[in-house]
This record gives structure tokens, sequence and C-alpha cells, in this order.
């Protein structure tokens, strides 16, 4: 099948350049809204789809600079024979570098033999496809592929409109899975009334092969089209051309009419049977029309659970379900720089697999904040609530992502995002630090930490903190979410059987003692699930209803503050 090994882009919308060597298979690429990744198919399908004009105007230059042509080049690999011909493309076959990841303008013997597309559009706005060969330059020729070539490497585009692809017409996916042609003109000119009718047995066993695999891949995705598919006069159109004759379902009814989701699934499966003909798909918004569950068949009738597969995909994502279920060899992160954009290949190392598959959210977001433990996601959660609650803007709309750091793995977790090129701080206790390397690798990278005053956890600094009234309702929220005896078991073992749970309340009837204080610190972050606050939702509602509003230390709320001007900075 023919693959794509190299594109690079120049001055394309917002893509000021980019150099990317895809994989065969699926290639997804995630990030943030507005970064690029439907620039980047849009330039595949303008490059080598098979289209004769394009329209373009000056807002597809980047920056409005027209004066700098844009060129998108692709270098496709795994060439048929055809393409390979030296009567027919000799002057312009190149060589490819897998290792070096470079295309050579001369075939080598340990190189793959390559031929590469280039678009040019200059400010008159006309565009111009070429072959790219240093040796055809420096003999004056040029030329580039033959329409017939062109039409068999183009993409095919999962979009929102497809319904070019359930019709016989030139360029669809019917017409690559086999050779067989209905000619429905004879019928059509006696009357449209008659012909369908009168089309349908004909047509069925002109396209008998055909429409057997379409049955097998519906039927094989859930796709209700009854027990078989037929091939009827469409009777929307007006042409007597081959698009006339389209698919429908049992009862009749013009597959077409199927829902997105559904036409996106029957597509892809059908692409895999025609994949032999046509081996590149561009889909954009993966999930557009999709449910979790066929967000998983889309994947796998892509081909993205295969082991060798027979498609070259290139999609993008914002769902965190297509995150969760690709590999990390499948997902390039793009990430804009000075310099252009860069698709970074995620790495497929244990930390960040097992990071992305926990968090695969995060993946899509700006900025990434990794908290310790879910006590800390559920303060900055409540206090996010609170401030979006007196006209902040809430942290999601700086495209910020609040990662568990699971305790001791809060570094791995951090530097995997890090190694990725987000933008990550940290959020730890001060009382106990078992990877004091790891922080130090990651603050050498440019990593942001915060942590609590020395020697104290969250609940030290909470209950250390605040008012003898804010202390007494914190108190009773944990009575409410862990059960009294509990509170007074882990109060009992804090103090050292020195205090129970009535002694604290007795006490924060006047004013607690500093002693107690410590003591309700200690108790509250008891181990594991146990712990008062170790629960996003018990947490938020202490964050967001009694810590946030009735917060007077200026040390923690200087503290806080520090951090939410950290992720406002991030979208800046």
């Amino acid at each position: 099948m023919t693959v794509i090994r190299a594109i690079e882009i120049e001055n394309f919308r917002g893509v000021k350049a980019l150099k990317w060597l895809p994989r065969e298979g699926v290639n997804c690429l995630v990030g943030p809204g507005d970064s690029g990744k439907s620039t980047i198919l849009d330039a595949i399908d303008y490059c080598v789809g098979a289209r004769r004009a394009l329209q373009v105007t000056d807002s597809d230059f980047c920056v409005l600079d027209f004066e700098k042509p844009i060129c998108i080049r692709v270098t496709l690999g795994s060439l048929p024979d055809e393409l390979k011909s030296i009567d027919k493309y000799g002057l312009y076959l190149c060589g490819f570098d897998p290792a070096a990841g470079q295309v050579l303008a001369e075939p080598q013997a340990d190189c793959e033999t390559v031929l590469t597309v280039q678009l040019l559009v200059e400010s008159d706005l006309e565009p111009q496809w070429s072959l790219v060969s240093a040796r055809a330059t420096a003999q004056g020729q040029s030329r580039s592929l033959n329409w017939a070539d062109r039409v068999r490497i183009s993409p095919t585009r999962l979009g929102a409109v497809n319904d070019n692809n359930l019709t016989w017409r030139r360029g669809s996916i019917l017409n690559r899975l086999s050779d067989e042609r209905a000619d429905a003109s004879k019928e059509l000119a006696k009357a449209a009334r008659e012909v369908r009718a009168a089309l349908g047995a004909q047509s069925s066993a002109q396209l008998a092969e055909a429409l057997a695999l379409v049955t097998g891949v519906a039927k094989g995705l859930g796709i209700p089209i009854g027990s078989e598919v037929k091939a009827l006069l469409d009777a929307t159109s007006a042409s007597f051309a081959g698009g006339t004759i389209s698919l429908h379902d049992e009862w009749g009814i013009p597959l077409r009419a199927l829902g997105l989701g559904s036409t996106r699934l029957l597509i892809a499966g059908l692409q895999r049977q025609a994949a032999e003909h046509s081996s590149i798909i561009l889909v954009d918004e993966l999930e557009h029309g999709l449910e979790p569950h066929r967000i998983m068949m889309l994947l796998a009738a892509l081909g993205a659970k295969d082991q060798s597969p027979k498609l070259q995909v290139f999609m993008t994502t914002h769902s965190p379900v297509a995150v969760r279920e690709l590999s990390s060899s499948q997902l390039f992160v793009l990430r804009r720089h000075e310099d252009g954009h860069h698709a970074l290949a995620v790495s497929a190392s244990a930390d960040v697999q097992g990071t992305i598959r926990k968090f695969p959210e995060a993946l899509l977001a700006r900025t990434v904040f990794v908290c310790e433990g879910a006590s800390e996601v559920g303060l900055m959660r409540g206090l996010d609530q609170l401030r979006a609650a007196n006209g902040h803007p809430p942290i999601a709309s700086y495209g910020c992502a609040l990662v568990d750091g699971g305790g001791t793995e809060l570094f791995k977790r951090a530097l995997a995002f890090q190694s990725l090129g987000y933008r990550v701080a940290t959020m730890r206790d001060s009382d106990v630090h078992p990877t004091p390397d790891l922080e130090a690798q990651f603050v050498a990278a440019g990593g942001t930490t915060f942590r609590w005053r020395e020697g104290r956890a969250l609940e030290d600094e909470l209950f250390l903190s605040v008012e003898t009234q804010t202390v007494s309702k914190l108190l009773e929220l944990a009575v409410s979410a862990k059960e009294e005896w509990l509170v007074n078991q882990h109060i009992k073992s804090a103090s050292l059987d020195a205090m129970d749970l009535a002694a604290i309340r007795a006490e924060c009837a006047a004013t607690i003692s500093e002693n107690g204080r410590i003591i309700l610190g200690k108790a509250a972050r008891s181990k594991g699930t146990k712990g008062w606050f170790k629960s996003v939702g018990v947490m938020e509602e202490a964050a967001r209803d009694i810590i946030g509003p009735e917060l007077t230390d200026p040390a923690i709320h200087q503290f806080l503050q520090g951090i939410f001007n950290w992720i406002v900075e991030g979208a800046c």
C-alpha cells in the first residue's frame, strides 16, 4: 500500500512551518484547539488529493503574508511498480532514509524509492502541483502525477458529508472496491420511476461482489441495513451517470440517510476492503457523531488494533475515549513554537503510556497541573468553582487540566507530560518527599512546583490556618463523610489517646488550641481512603463551601493565588 513517509508545510494558515515523519497505521494528532491539527489534514488533502482545481484565498497564507508562498510537500513511499517505472517517473524518483528521516536526491540501494508531490501557491493564488526532483530542475523539466495515478493514491476523507462514497460516483470507495459497473442509462432514459423498480435486480446482479462486501462490513459493525443492501436508482439524482446508482437498505431507503456516525463507520470499514487500491484516509474530529462505544468500533474499523495495518490513517481528536484506546506509538502531540509546529511522538515508556491511559483529557489541554493526590485535586476544583461564582473565568477556560499525581507517582506523571512539551506545574506536601531526584529533574527542565510550608501537609495547613468556627465546620464535614466512630478513632490514635472527638468538639465551642489543630491535621491525613478528605468530592465541597469563603491566613491565600496566577499566565 502507498504510504506517506514525510510531510513538509510552509506558510499554510496557522502553520508557519512543519516537518513530520508519520508512521504506518494510525497517526492521531492531539493537542489543544486551534493548534493546527485540522490544517495538517487539509494540507495532505490539498497536496495529494484527486482535484484539478483548488480555491485559495489570502486567508490561507500564514498571518496573511501572501508574499511568502504556501508550500506543501508530501513524500510517498511503498510505491507500486507503476509509480516506480523508470519510463514514467524515473527522473523524479528519490530515496528515503528512514533512520535519518531524510529524503535523498537520488534513489539508493539501501534506501526506499519514493516520490515527493509538491503544492505551491504564490501571491497570484494559482495552485501548482508538481513532482520534486533536483535532477529534473537542473535539466529544466517539470511534471506532476498522471491523473489516473493521482486518483489511485488520493486519500479518502471522512467528514460531515460522506454522500459521495455511498454512490458509484467518480473517486468513491465503491468504485475502488471492484471493477464492476452498472449501466443505467437505457432504463433512465425511459422513465425514472420504471427504472427504479427495474434496475434493482439488474444492479444487484452487476454489483454483486461489491454489495456482498458492503453487507458484510455493515453487519460486522452493527449498522442497521436489514438483511442485505441493494443498488437502486437514487430518486434524488438528476444525472444519468454512475453517481445515479447508490446504496440502499433492505427497505429501499438510501444509506446516505443513515446518521453521521453510522456513515463514518461504514465508510471506514469499506476503506479497509479497498486498501489495496487506496490506503490513505483522513479523519477530522474522529468522535463527531459517535457514542463512546462506537468511537472504539470506528478505531477498530480503521485498523487501530491491527498488528499489520492495511491503512495509513491521519486523524485528529478531542476525545479522551479515543486517546485512551490508542497506543502511545499512534499518538502525536502537536505543539506550536516560535520556529513553527512540531508533531512530537509520544514515548512508549511505561510512565508515559500509563499516565496517558489514566488522564487522557490532560493530553488535550494547554497546561497541566499535577496535584499530589485526590485531596489537592478536590481543593483546586472547589476553589475554582468558588472563583467562577465570583465572576472569575474557570481554569478550564485557560486550557488547564488537573491531574492526580498518585502520591509517589507525582513527578513521574509530571515528567511524562513535560516530555511532550506541555507547560507543567505540581502541588505537593512538605512533610515527606519520597522522590527528590525526580523533582530536581522536573525543575531543571523548566517545571514549576508549589508546596505547602515546610513540614506540613495539606491537612496540617487547613487546620492550622483557619478560624475556630472553620475548624469546627471541617470536623463536622469529616464526621458526615466518614462516620463519627471512625473520626473519633483517628483523633485518639493521632493524640495517643490524649484526646477524642468529644474533647475536640468542646475546644471548638470556645477557641481550639494549637495542639488540637495539630492533632486534627494528623488525624485527617490517615492513610488511603480512610483519610477524611482523601476524595475529590469531599475536598471539593470543603474548599468551595468552607475553606474558600473563610480563609484568613494571608500566607495561604498568597500561595493559592500564586497557583491561579500560574494557570492564567499559561493562556497568555
